[in-house]
């Protein structure tokens, strides 16, 4: 398998596409105007302490407080979990990092456990073991990573833990130690700007989105990463030479007429993954649905009927919809809770191999996921973990029109609603001659046509006389009874 990153700049936003196999399979957007936050280390102050949610809110400078649960923050894992009055205190001073990004009208998620990354390591200051990232499956190269970071880790007398990516996979001692020498530097720095700031301040940003990616995601099976901007192009050189230098050679800059994102229908795809229905090359579709609970996504056979057999039909439409399904989650960053409703198979067999594939498809995704169980029902609950917006929510907002249902009501609902209101007024305002009707051009078309003798029927009972007038900016749902 061979991938490659485009990289699209302009003033406004960076935007970058990591394509598998000619396939865009994850999309990363950053606006200049509301960079991600994930990452950042901050000095904040306590504000409410909430005993009942064992959490805390946390002042750190944003719009809103940020978020810290007890989970989150250090103390001795082999005791008993602490009452949050024993860690925290209103107006207390905190170093904490952003584990998530503010979504909708939630704050930022905090931990007082920092997590420092470099090329090939993670530095955890107040942890206390080293890791080696489980995919990294060879039992030799697991062992020689972790005799040579605990030896490196004692020469530069970094505390804590430090863990080692799935990058360092057969990466020789050098480049370790040159990544352990900077975490080093790093950690040094944070230590003294955490003393001598204010509260609230920003003590460490995060990488912007470029460089972060390729720290991230530049591997051995990345054959190129273009890039469209000579400016960024010339800083992502000089970071490669520092960090990655065995790919500065696939770091090119893209000079074309053409922008970057056509030459993989990348736009295309971006527009298709803000869609409900996305379609399968058998004939099949997928139904996917998100909202601030969960996301749900349902399989249907739709126009194939190639199967020998229905059982077969079915067989097939699902194994399908495993490698879309797992394409779909990482495209659009679909995080939380996820219900998939695999159309039901009645042979063991059949669900087992559907199953087992869906599993494999999930182990290219850089997100956590864990499949939890199959319901009675037959639907499959999962979670991914989430820790930026979903590309719908990055992109979209809620349709002013129907307020995020995905319905409005019908003209005729309105039309109902107006007869009902037009009586109320009528027992209210006694004294009062007529009514006009000011409404969308549908609604009224309705009243003087459909609904013509419920209007005269409704004059001739309240003794008042209707009359009716449009307004073409209202919406179908909007109208306004004007007393006479």
């Amino acid at each position: 398998m061979s991938d490659e990153l485009l990289i699209n700049v302009t003033p406004m936003e960076c935007r970058v596409a990591l394509i598998e196999n000619g396939t865009v399979n994850e999309l990363f957007v950053e606006r200049t105007v509301k960079r991600g936050l994930v990452g950042n280390i901050y000095k904040g102050k306590v504000v409410r302490v909430l005993p009942g949610m064992q959490a805390a809110f946390v002042d750190i400078g944003l719009s809103r407080t940020a978020f810290l649960h007890i989970n989150d923050m250090v103390w001795p894992r082999n005791q008993p979990i602490p009452n949050v009055f024993e860690l925290l205190q209103p107006g207390q001073i905190l170093t904490v990092q952003v584990m998530k990004d503010m979504l909708g009208t939630k704050g930022a998620r905090l931990s007082t456990d920092l997590s420092i990354p470099s090329r090939y390591l993670v530095l955890m200051p107040y942890g206390n073991h080293t890791g080696v990232s489980q995919r990294i499956e060879s039992e030799a190269e697991r062992d020689r990573l972790r005799s040579m970071i605990e030896r490196i880790q004692a020469e530069h007398k970094l505390p804590g833990s430090v863990i080692v990516r799935t990058a360092a996979d057969g990466i020789e001692e050098a480049a370790i130690a040159q990544d352990m020498a900077y975490l080093a530097k790093l950690w040094e720095f944070i230590q003294r700007k955490q003393i001598s700031i204010a509260v609230p301040s920003l003590i460490f940003e995060e990488l912007p989105l470029p460089q972060r990616i390729i720290r991230d995601l530049a591997s051995e099976k990345t054959a190129k990463i273009s890039v469209d901007s000579r400016e960024i192009h010339g800083k992502l050189k000089e970071f490669v030479e520092e960090f990655v230098p065995n790919i500065k050679e696939r770091l090119i800059h893209y000079p074309g007429e053409r922008p970057i994102f056509d030459l993989y229908n990348v736009e295309e795809d971006i527009q298709k993954a803000l869609q409900t229905r996305v379609a399968l090359k058998s004939g099949g579709y997928l139904m996917i649905d998100q909202t601030e609970a969960m996301t749900t996504i349902d399989v249907n056979t739709g126009s194939y009927v190639g199967g020998r057999s229905l059982e077969d039909t079915v067989f097939k439409t699902n194994m399908e919809a495993t490698q879309v399904i797992a394409r779909q989650l990482r495209l659009r960053n679909l995080g939380g809770i996820i219900i998939i409703d695999f159309i039901d198979m009645q042979e063991q067999e059949h669900r087992t191999e559907v199953m087992t594939q869906f599993e494999r498809m999930l182990e290219q995704d850089h997100a956590k996921t864990k499949i939890t169980q199959v319901s009675e029902l037959g639907l499959v609950e999962m979670t991914r973990k989430r820790t930026r917006e979903s590309l719908e929510h990055l992109l979209c907002e809620s349709c002013p029109t129907c307020q995020g249902r995905g319905y409005v009501k019908t003209a005729e609902s309105v039309c109902y609603e107006i007869f009902r209101e037009i009586m109320r007024y009528t027992r209210a305002y006694q004294s009062q001659t007529g009514f006009t009707v000011v409404a969308h051009p549908s609604v009224i078309d309705r009243l003087l046509t459909a609904e013509a003798p419920a209007v005269a029927d409704l004059e001739h009972f309240i003794g008042r006389v209707i009359k009716f007038q449009v307004e073409n900016l209202y919406t179908q749902e909007q109208y306004d009874i004007i007393l006479s």
